[in-house]
């Protein structure tokens, strides 16, 4: 007998437990104890930068945490950020926001980034905290640092990433060139500049087959 999922009205009370739903190898779960250390003097290193009056702004941790999700996974914008965040269980979870908590406008990140994280460096600190805690535990030394990068083809690249051969080229001479470059088509050579060569090539002017009549 074929079964239906018929629900008229959505159940008023859940008995849900966010932390039941994120599974125990998940990465942000893996990273979260991590996170969790380095991010300890986060809200000391930032108080000199907020004021001591107004009302409460975003916890710089929730701004942080959720950079950290965007980093992880690739998110580079914002405002892309702000909506995986809302929707994810995961990401919810990592950022200590419950189901019914609100995400932070993705304007507020634009205000922090150029603001309070850029003039008090926080995000030098929790870097080098980071360094800190993987040398403490042996997986880097600290004494050298790579850097990766990717060769890539420009559109005004004639070449299009092959360099050109000119040894065949060398000894091609100038009259074999037509049937070496498909698309030049020879031209032919006028009186005027073959005049012109003679002066070039010897010095003086060719005269004329009946000049000696002439004289």
């Amino acid at each position: 007998m074929m079964g239906r999922q018929d629900r008229d009205q959505g159940q008023l009370f859940y008995e849900f437990s966010l932390d039941e739903m994120i599974p125990a190898d998940h990465l942000l779960r893996r990273i979260n104890g991590f996170a969790t250390a380095v991010l300890a003097d986060l809200h000391d290193q930032l108080k000199a930068f907020y004021s001591d009056i107004g009302r409460p702004s975003i916890d710089p941790e929730l701004m942080i945490r959720m950079l950290l999700v965007g980093y992880c996974y690739g998110i580079r914008h914002e405002r892309r950020l702000c909506q995986e965040v809302a929707l994810h269980l995961a990401y919810r979870w990592f950022c200590k926001l419950d189901l019914d908590d609100k995400v932070p406008h993705h304007s507020t990140f634009s205000v922090n980034r150029l603001g309070r994280f850029r003039e008090s460096e926080i995000l030098r600190h929790i870097f080098e905290r980071v360094v800190a805690a993987c040398m403490a535990a042996g997986l880097v030394k600290g004494e050298g640092f790579a850097v990766d990068a990717s060769v890539m083809e420009a559109n005004a690249s004639r070449y299009h990433g092959k360099a050109p051969n000119p040894g065949p080229m060398r000894n091609v001479r100038s009259a074999q060139w037509p049937s070496i470059l498909p698309h030049s088509k020879p031209r032919r050579r006028s009186r005027k500049t073959e005049t012109a060569a003679g002066v070039v090539l010897t010095g003086s002017r060719p005269q004329h087959p009946t000049a000696s009549h002439r004289r």
